[in-house]
């Protein structure tokens, strides 16, 4: 009886010793790590999204845009950023290939001029081989023969998305065309912005699960699983997130950033933003700690911005002070919220929610941006620095948006310090405004 009653014992101090562990806010436990597919199921499905796009989707946005050929040239070692999304997501290592896109009317000729064959290439391109030295003449014979009025490239343009090619490439196809063709070379850049902020529904479930995957790095992060206070610097931080993406086989397109605020000390800034922590800067209790994060899976990239309270001794919550700062970042959230409606532009939502701001009494600053294939992807942007990102650009249906702002609240238990709140939270466009993938923070992580 006694042995029984000591191993319950155990067992329920076992139980309360992962709950902490579990859990980094009052009564509410970590989610499980989602599953995700394999490389080869990612790949199968990829390629039924990319046969909807290329599909149906494609011909009606060239036509738009007033589009006859699209050509678009990759090179080994130099990727266009949108090779992964009109071929199989798999390495194309050919010299310079070219993918053309042919407005025949009621469909869209597809043509991949490559060194190789390569079978998945297969099921979306007709695929032309030449020698190497006859690359230029085979793409003129293509060209000649549809006789299109523009021909589209991957250049002229203020994005890295859409000035893939190279100054090389663009010689190699001016003097393999000729002249008269070379007159009808006009910027790819609209067509790409519609292409890549168009989502179709059958991502909708895996960029959930992406955000999912996220939310779950940075809350195991942001808890005593993975900070000890007075002991645990910014770089373990960093460097056990940017491993946990390594563990499940998934990878970033930046580097995790965390920051630092703490009473009586100033918080450097870079440019309009906090300074991000020194890797050796050690997290000590009292500290308000953010994160900036965020993962590629199955072609698409989420960014997550959350904040953790390294409780004091005799603490059980975050100072008031604290909890009312990010208050009034939900506060901020919401207004966008109001405003954001399918078919207005970054500037229209930017402007209002500014002027609402001001009625409120919220001091702020808005810089949200278009989510998708890309981190900072094309398409609408709310931002302080204007056109900057496309804020002429239209918010389009079904659309994905990092919601990504702060405000500036003077905090009474810090002496009247101000203290900036940064939020960056996943969402999606529907008739009726934005919805968010996971629910957003409303209080504070806490670290024990």
């Amino acid at each position: 009886m006694l042995i029984r009653k000591l191993i319950l014992t155990v067992t329920i101090a076992m139980i309360a010793a992962l709950s902490v562990l579990s859990q980094n806010r009052s009564n509410e436990p970590i989610p499980a790590m989602p599953k995700l597919l394999s490389q080869r199921q990612q790949m199968d499905v990829r390629e039924k999204w990319q046969m909807k796009r290329l599909g149906s989707l494609l011909l009606p946005m060239m036509k738009r845009h007033g589009i006859e050929m699209w050509i678009v040239v990759n090179e080994e070692f130099h990727t266009d950023p949108v090779t992964p999304y009109i071929t199989p997501p798999i390495p194309i290592v050919g010299r310079r290939d070219f993918f053309i896109f042919i407005d025949q009317g009621n469909r869209i000729e597809r043509i991949a001029v490559v060194r190789y064959n390569e079978e998945r290439l297969g099921n979306h391109y007709k695929l032309v081989m030449p020698p190497r030295d006859k690359i230029g003449e085979e793409i003129r014979k293509i060209v000649d023969a549809r006789k299109p009025k523009t021909i589209a490239l991957n250049f002229g343009a203020s994005r890295g998305q859409q000035v893939g090619l190279t100054y090389d490439a663009h010689r190699f196809l001016t003097e393999s065309l000729g002249d008269e063709n070379a007159k009808k070379f006009v910027p790819a850049a609209d067509l790409l912005t519609e292409f890549l902020d168009t989502r179709i529904p059958e991502e909708f479930e895996h960029y959930r699960t992406a955000v999912l995957a996220t939310d779950v790095i940075t809350r195991r992060a942001f808890s005593n699983e993975v900070i000890k206070p007075g002991v645990t610097t910014v770089g373990d931080v960093r460097w056990w997130m940017m491993q946990q993406l390594n563990n499940i086989g998934v990878d970033t397109w930046f580097q995790a950033d965390l920051r630092l605020q703490r009473k009586a000390t100033a918080t450097g800034t870079t440019g309009q933003f906090l300074s991000t922590g020194k890797e050796s800067d050690i997290i000590q209790r009292g500290d308000l700690i953010h994160v900036d994060f965020g993962l590629n899976y199955m072609g698409l990239s989420t960014d997550w911005q959350k904040h953790g309270y390294i409780l004091k001794a005799g603490e059980r919550d975050a100072p008031a002070g604290l909890k009312a700062a990010l208050k009034n970042t939900n506060r901020l959230q919401d207004i966008i919220f109001s405003i954001a409606r399918p078919g207005m532009t970054g500037t229209e939502v930017y402007d209002l929610a500014m002027a609402e701001c001001k009625k409120q009494s919220i001091t702020c600053s808005i810089y949200s941006h278009p989510l998708g294939p890309h981190g900072h992807g094309l398409g609408p942007a709310f931002d302080f620095r204007g056109a900057i990102g496309g804020g002429s650009n239209k918010i389009l249906p079904g659309s994905y948006m990092s919601i990504e702002l702060n405000t500036e609240t003077e905090v009474a238990e810090w002496g009247g310090q101000k203290v900036t709140v940064m939020a960056e939270d996943d969402a999606y466009m529907t008739d009726s405004g934005y919805k968010w993938f996971r629910p957003r923070q409303t209080a504070f992580y806490l670290i024990r």
